[in-house]
């Protein structure tokens, strides 16, 4: 009995070591997936849900719904345009320096104050869902259609030459 076991066992060693590198292939491969080109991990969404978030809080915190919600498609829009980054933190952070000056795309950014000064959490708590309803339900205004990427407050007085569309609250929303 003792013999018999002896042979198994040897055999059934010799089977797995001769076979181990076709097993760990096979275990590979059943992992190995193809993800999608717009793959995005959970991290990486809660990330963007916060930036997006930021962004709503400090720009428009204090504006109506439709307010927040045009600065939360102003942003998505400028992450499809060519002409700005192609990720939604990297829009909001974005910096370009004009005659030796910084100048952030969203003026709150480049305000050290927003940096230090405390977030009221129940505007900040709306500007999450805002984000989550624009970002992950796809919520749209009409009148915010993909080639509205700039806006600026009522109080504001740019050069612009550009085409305008509207105003909601304070922002008044221009064509790119």
């Amino acid at each position: 009995m003792t013999l018999l076991r002896l042979i198994f066992i040897t055999v059934l060693g010799y089977f797995f070591y001769a076979n181990f590198n076709k097993l760990v292939e096979i275990k590979f491969e059943e992992v190995k997936e193809d993800k999608p080109a717009n793959y995005i991990t959970m991290a990486q969404r809660e990330k963007e849900i916060d930036c997006l978030a930021k962004n709503i809080y400090y720009e428009a915190g204090n504006e109506p719904f439709e307010g927040k919600v045009a600065v939360a498609l102003v942003t998505l829009n400028r992450v499809k345009s060519p002409h700005f980054p192609k990720d939604i933190c990297s829009v909001v952070y974005q910096q370009n320096i004009v005659y030796n000056k910084v100048i952030c795309q969203f003026s709150w950014y480049c305000d050290s104050k927003a940096k230090v000064r405390p977030i009221h959490q129940a505007t900040y708590n709306e500007s999450v869902r805002v984000a989550k309803k624009v970002l992950l339900e796809g919520f749209k205004l009409e009148i915010i259609s993909e080639d509205v990427l700039f806006y600026h407050a009522n109080y504001i007085s740019p050069k612009w030459k550009r085409t305008r569309v509207t105003q909601i609250g304070k922002h008044i929303f221009y064509k790119g």
